[in-house]
C-alpha cells in the first residue's frame, strides 16, 4: 500500500471473483457509508461459496482474522468479493478474502478491506468432517 493508503497503481484482485453485489441505502448509515458488517457478511457468504464447494458439502465459519477497512463503501458502489483458498486441513480451510469496491458509474475500482477467514467443514450431524483430497 502507498504512503498515502493507496493502492499501488496496477494492483489487482488477489484469487476468484465469487460474489458481486450492489450497495444500497439500506446498508448504509445517513452519511450513505456502507455498514462494515454489511462488508464482513458479504465476505462470509463469498467464503462459503468457495469453502463448501472445495469441501464438496456443509461448511462454517469459525474464524475472521484481522479485518481492517482502508477504504469506505458508498451507495451505488459495486462490491466484488474475491477468495483463494490458502491453507488446506484435514476437516477445516483458510481462506484470503479480499473486498473491492468498484466506485458508483466509474470503472473505478478500490480494494476496502481484506482479511483470512478459517472454515470447517461439517457432516450430516454437524461434526467436523474430512475434506475430500483432489485428484
Amino acid at each position: 500500500m502507498e504512503p498515502n493508503g493507496d493502492q499501488p497503481k496496477g494492483d489487482e484482485p488477489k484469487g476468484d471473483m465469487t460474489l458481486r453485489t450492489l450497495a444500497m441505502p439500506a446498508d448504509a448509515n445517513a452519511a450513505g457509508d456502507i455498514f462494515g458488517g454489511w462488508v464482513m457478511a458479504q465476505m462470509d457468504l463469498a467464503s462459503g461459496i468457495r469453502a463448501a464447494e472445495r469441501a464438496g458439502g456443509r461448511v462454517v465459519t469459525v474464524a475472521v482474522k484481522e479485518m481492517s477497512f482502508t477504504k469506505p463503501m458508498k451507495v451505488g458502489d459495486t462490491l466484488s468479493v474475491y477468495t483463494s483458498i490458502e491453507r488446506l486441513g484435514n476437516t477445516s480451510m483458510s481462506l484470503h478474502v479480499e473486498a473491492w469496491a468498484q466506485r458508483y458509474l466509474t470503472s473505478h475500482r478500490e480494494r476496502v478491506t481484506h482479511a483470512q477467514f478459517v472454515m470447517v467443514a461439517l457432516d450430516g450431524r454437524g461434526k467436523p468432517t474430512p475434506i475430500p483430497a483432489r485428484d
